[in-house]
Order: structure tokens, then C-alpha cells, then sequence
């Protein structure tokens, strides 16, 4: 036992923490089944891999900070007249964020452009990537205060290093020129480096009257759309067709 300790203590220095803590269960194991050398050592290293990937993909999950948790295979395609099958499997596969296109996702509120926009963060942290989810009024707010708080520096360096940043209901309301020289500045520090997922109500040309000033909003337009798919939601809100009522769907009058 007190050779079990040493090995398991050595493990740890070498951190192989994983593989420490369920060494005597896998030891039992490969005496009782009696494998190989070969094939003991390859149950390690794929334990503490694996181990490795769930931790590292909690990480990134948590740190992504999505508001709730809504996976591709939830999405209703069937109620979205506006993306075909193919282009949704087009859109999973993720082969546009290695080659750094944007996707932006126009419609009124409640088609299902969050859920969308999450589903495909949560496939690309399944891949690896690190991905940042954050609105557009928490964002604005954070790049006001980046020189006043280290909370807001760690929050926009940390949306700087994602491979994927999901911006959700941009353009929810006009910037002042700061705010937008702002925004500019972060598309500009994203563009070549980043692709971005964008949810809006509004469209491209009603963009550049809320951003106010014409020559900003051409600049960060021209950033965002360069490599872009826009696809536009013009269906009925599904919350509004699946909506749960008082009534049943009965009159109240007598």
C-alpha cells in the first residue's frame, strides 16, 4: 500500500491527477482481466485525456457565459422557412469559423435566433473553441468601463481570445459616438482574428442610423459583412405560436 501511495504522490507531481485518483480501480482491473503492459499504460493516458477534455470543456463552458443552455438538437428547424436543412447541417459542421466568416441572424424577436446562436457556441466548445457569449447592452456597458474595472478588462480580453463571439440583439438601441467608437474598436481587433455570430431585430441599413455617426458605421459594417452569412427570420415568433394561454383557447364571453 505504501508503494500504491508513492507511485500515486508521483502521479500527482507529475500532474497526472486524474490517473492518480483512479489508479487502484484501474490496477484491480488490469490484474483482474489480465492485459497487457501495453494495454495498462494506453488505459492510463486515455483516462487522463479524457479526463483533461471534460475539465477543459467545463472551463470553456463556464466561461462562454451563456444565458441558458439551448442545444442545436432542441432547435425547431421545421418551423424556419428561412434556413434550409442543408444550410443548418452547413452551419453545425463550423467549417465558416476556421475560415473566420461571421453569421448574422436577423428577425423580430422570439424566431429563435438566440436559441441558434447558442447551439452553435455550444458545438464549437465541443470542438475546442473557446467561445464568448455576451448582449449587446452588457457589452456596451463593458467597454465604457474597461479603464475603470478589472472585472470588465478580464470580460473583453477574454471575448478578444475566443475563436467564436456570439454578440446577441445588436443594435437594441442607438450608440452616442463614444459607444460606437468603442464597438468599432472591438470589431476592428475581432476582424481576422474572430468570427462573430450576430442576433438583431434590426436591419443592416437601420444599423448605421442607430450607430449615428456614418463613417464609423460604414467601417464596422464593412468589418462585419465582408465574410458574412445573413440569414433573416421572417417567420411567426415561436413563442407566440406555442404560447401557453389562461383561456384554452375558449371565449370568455357568456
Amino acid at each position: 500500500m505504501k508503494q500504491l501511495q508513492q507511485l500515486q504522490d508521483a502521479l500527482v507531481s507529475l500532474r497526472l491527477s486524474e490517473v492518480s485518483k483512479e489508479l487502484p480501480s484501474i490496477l484491480a482491473k488490469a490484474e483482474k482481466e489480465e492485459v497487457s503492459y501495453l494495454s495498462f499504460l494506453q488505459t492510463l493516458v486515455n483516462h487522463e485525456r479524457e479526463k483533461r477534455d471534460e475539465k477543459n470543456m467545463e472551463k470553456r463552458l463556464k466561461l462562454a457565459s451563456f444565458p441558458s443552455i439551448t442545444p442545436l438538437e432542441t432547435f425547431n428547424l421545421e418551423e424556419q422557412e428561412s434556413l434550409s436543412r442543408k444550410e443548418f447541417n452547413q452551419l453545425k459542421e463550423l467549417t465558416w469559423v476556421e475560415q473566420l466568416f461571421n453569421v448574422i441572424l436577423l428577425g423580430p424577436p422570439g424566431v429563435g435566433k438566440t436559441h441558434l446562436a447558442v447551439g452553435l457556441g455550444l458545438e464549437a466548445i465541443q470542438k475546442g473553441y473557446k467561445v464568448s457569449f455576451i448582449s449587446m447592452g452588457e457589452l456596451v456597458h463593458t467597454l465604457k468601463t474597461l479603464d475603470i474595472t478589472r472585472k470588465s478588462q478580464t470580460r473583453i480580453k477574454r471575448i478578444k481570445d475566443s475563436h467564436l463571439v456570439i454578440i446577441d440583439d445588436l443594435m437594441y438601441a442607438a450608440m452616442d459616438p463614444r459607444e460606437a467608437n468603442l464597438f468599432f474598436q472591438l470589431v476592428n481587433d475581432l476582424y481576422n482574428h474572430s468570427s462573430i455570430i450576430l442576433t438583431s431585430n434590426r436591419s443592416p441599413k437601420e444599423w448605421t442610423e442607430l450607430l449615428g455617426d456614418v463613417g464609423v458605421a460604414t467601417a464596422i459594417l464593412d468589418r462585419l459583412i465582408h465574410r458574412a452569412e445573413i440569414i433573416s427570420f421572417v417567420d411567426d415568433s415561436h413563442r407566440m405560436k406555442n404560447r401557453r394561454r389562461i383561456f384554452n383557447g375558449e371565449s370568455v364571453q357568456k
